[in-house]
């Protein structure tokens, strides 16, 4: 896409030219690589073929990426990621225009490493669809139905906006199907018994395949381990959600994860259930988080999806060293 007309710069004209004459000579590079690669296959050079393979994809990317044209597509949100030079450049943007810098950011910020997991390297673009915040006079008054859109990584939410499961997005950058398990984790729930806190798994989803072009929102049947809404307790201070899309073991080969009854989910420890089932969130996969805190909507929630009595939580009152001398008389 020419920001300006031919002839209107000449300077220019010939610098894209020079751009043009460059990817022509890369592409006769590729031709040459391509003929190589076909020979080194039929003859079962594994080594040889992998090294060219390589190389193919080196040069396929260089003969396109400085095009003008690529060049604006990738900017404007109309990369088309199944060729490889839109895949890497719209790789490059999430990785240097500050997006991942901003969810590692909030996520080493709020302590979700080391608290949760003890590393943790995304590979790509998670995004989380919400309904929109809105007040109780412009839905009341409006009758308008909250719009959903994508959230900030960190931001405060309302438990009304998570009563329902969001929408997950990815743009992700490998060609291939690859496996991998969602959960959502709150770190934050009150452990009485050992006067700290623990973690309760709010959804799972394992064997999510995932790919340059996957479906999005991704599909989730909900099936495995059914979502439940994030509910703060009262009287404790805010509570960090985490969403992970974790890559398995194996890339190919599904998994076998019994559903974690509604029991179970209190007190769930990843780093052993990751472990166990061969998750490494340090070799790749998504992130997202926010927060939350109580308010009204949990009493609702705890009333009519967990069908249980809500607690209370506060602070131990403290000890009155003068409680003794305040009940007897001054003077005798």
């Amino acid at each position: 896409m020419r920001p300006i007309g031919v002839g209107v710069l000449p300077v220019y004209d010939r610098a894209l030219e020079y751009i043009k004459q460059d990817s022509e000579t890369l592409k006769r590079q590729l031709a040459s690589v391509n003929t190589q690669l076909q020979k080194a296959a039929e003859n079962t050079n594994v080594e040889e073929v992998e090294k060219l393979k390589k190389r193919a994809q080196i040069l396929e990317v260089q003969s396109e990426i400085n095009l003008p044209s690529v060049r604006w597509k990738a900017r404007n949100g109309l990369a088309d990621l199944s060729q490889p030079v839109y895949r890497h450049l719209v790789e490059q943007k999430w990785r240097e225009d500050g997006a991942l810098d901003l969810v590692m950011e909030r996520v080493h910020q709020m302590n979700v490493v080391p608290d949760l997991l003890g590393e943790l390297h995304p590979s790509f673009d998670l995004r989380v669809n919400f309904p929109e915040r809105l007040s109780d006079e412009i839905r009341m008054r409006n009758r308008t139905k909250a719009k959903v859109e994508k959230m900030e990584p960190g931001v405060f939410l309302l438990p009304e906006q998570t009563r329902k499961p969001p929408a997950l997005y990815t743009t992700v950058f490998h060609e291939e199907p690859r496996l991998y398990t969602m959960l959502m984790v709150d770190l934050d729930v009150p452990n009485p018994e050992h006067q700290g806190f623990q973690s309760y798994l709010h959804w799972m989803h394992p064997n999510i395949t995932l790919h340059a072009f996957s479906q999005n929102p991704v599909p989730l049947t909900g099936t495995h381990t059914p979502y439940v809404p994030p509910h703060p307790q009262r009287g404790t201070p805010y509570h960090r959600y985490v969403l992970l899309l974790v890559p398995q073991a194996s890339p190919t080969e599904r998994i076998k994860i019994p559903a974690i009854s509604m029991e179970q989910r209190l007190g769930f420890d990843y780093r052993a259930f990751a472990a166990n089932h061969g998750l490494d969130a340090s070799k790749g996969g998504g992130v997202f988080m926010w927060r939350e805190v109580w308010d009204e909507t949990v009493s609702r929630i705890h009333a009519e999806t967990l069908k249980t009595e809500e607690p209370v939580f506060g602070r131990m009152p403290k000890e009155d060293l003068y409680a003794v001398f305040k009940t007897t008389k001054r003077y005798h």
